[in-house]
């Protein structure tokens, strides 16, 4: 392992951009689909792996979504839990802030009672047994309805003090932010920090109306927004965090290789960027790989890496005290480990 990898793999870090249902590992799958008595089309592991070949967000999401049928019980959702937050201990993650889509799940009967105790008891089992620090962002689906995420709503108001933030995914051309301004002023009034996939695949228009119309507290991918020279000065001075995921980036598509990803652009612009893996066992690697290579392909410096760390626990939805402790192990450990 090189300085620069074992410095990026140590340093400390959180994850803000990942989504449990696009966690599963491929012998995990096929283990809850035994589990659960279905069906899946691929037999091995690496049968499974092999069909990760995508051609676009779209491409993708087909898959995804396939995946999420093995998500049947209460223990099925603990344990993809788990799993990724016993992932976060050993890559020196030290808070991960997660998404989860209910409405996936919900729609084939599965309860979201079921949904939330599996994932919270491993997020409380996480803190007790790793201590890693998590926080569950709830993700709405942009395909559905504007009523329909405003049911999610509803559907998680028991949980209200147990969850983060709240998000939107799903696929973005077509279906603009600006179908959602309701729902995103009615998260805002409930009280919850927001969020938004935003210029992976659609323009820096979709982007804008994320800043402008939904006034969310950060931006999921962002790429987009370098086209617009007065978004990324308005993206600059409000501070907004983007959730930059370079390897998902690549393997769908949007870049033709990590040499040319925008994140040492937003960097220079002074942007408000962090590094993430959006679907890690997808898109080939979990944080730390995903900072490994585009340090690697953009030749980031070692303050470019202490930077996204830093931003990364800046950008949390965790409180100010929280952050200050998180970044002050940051300031120590690049104190103690000068080689890069």
């Amino acid at each position: 392992m090189t300085d620069r990898a074992q410095f990026i793999r140590h340093i400390p870090k959180a994850e803000l951009h990942m989504h449990l249902e696009g966690s599963i590992e491929p012998q995990m799958m096929l283990g809850l689909a035994k589990r659960n008595g279905l069906e899946l089309r691929w037999q091995t592991a690496d049968a499974l792996r092999s069909a990760y070949e995508f051609s676009s967000l779209q491409d993708f999401l087909n898959l995804y979504f396939e995946g999420c049928k093995v998500l049947v019980q209460q223990q099925d959702f603990h344990d993809i839990t788990r799993a990724y937050l016993h992932r976060c201990a050993t890559d020196n993650v030290l808070h991960a802030e997660m998404f989860i889509g209910p409405q996936s799940f919900t729609e084939r009967g599965v309860t979201i009672e079921s949904l939330m105790a599996g994932v919270l008891g491993a997020m409380d089992d996480a803190r007790r047994e790793d201590d890693v620090s998590s926080g569950l962002l709830i993700s709405a689906h942009r395909h559905r309805t504007q009523a329909d995420a405003l049911a999610l709503l509803d559907s998680i108001a028991p949980w209200q003090d147990r969850i983060a933030g709240i998000g939107m995914g799903g696929p973005e051309v077509g279906n603009p932010p600006s179908k959602f301004i309701d729902f995103f002023a009615e998260c805002k009034r409930r009280g919850f920090k927001t969020t938004i996939h935003a210029g992976e695949e659609g323009p820096a228009a979709y982007v804008r109306e994320a800043v402008e119309l939904l006034n969310v507290d950060r931006i999921d991918h962002g790429n987009s927004a370098l086209d617009d020279p007065s978004l990324v000065e308005l993206l600059r001075v409000r501070a907004i965090p983007l959730t930059v995921c370079p390897l998902s980036n690549l393997r769908l598509k949007g870049v033709s290789s990590l040499a040319q990803h925008p994140l040492r652009e937003m960097l220079r612009k002074g942007l408000f960027a962090t590094v993430n893996s959006d679907d890690p066992p997808y898109f080939g690697g979990y944080v730390n790989e995903n900072l490994i290579e585009v340090q690697r392909s953009l030749d980031l410096t070692r303050d470019d890496i202490v930077t996204l760390a830093k931003n990364s626990f800046r950008a949390a939805f965790i409180d100010e005290p929280e952050k200050t402790r998180y970044l002050s192990r940051i300031d120590a450990y690049a104190e103690q480990n000068p080689q890069f």
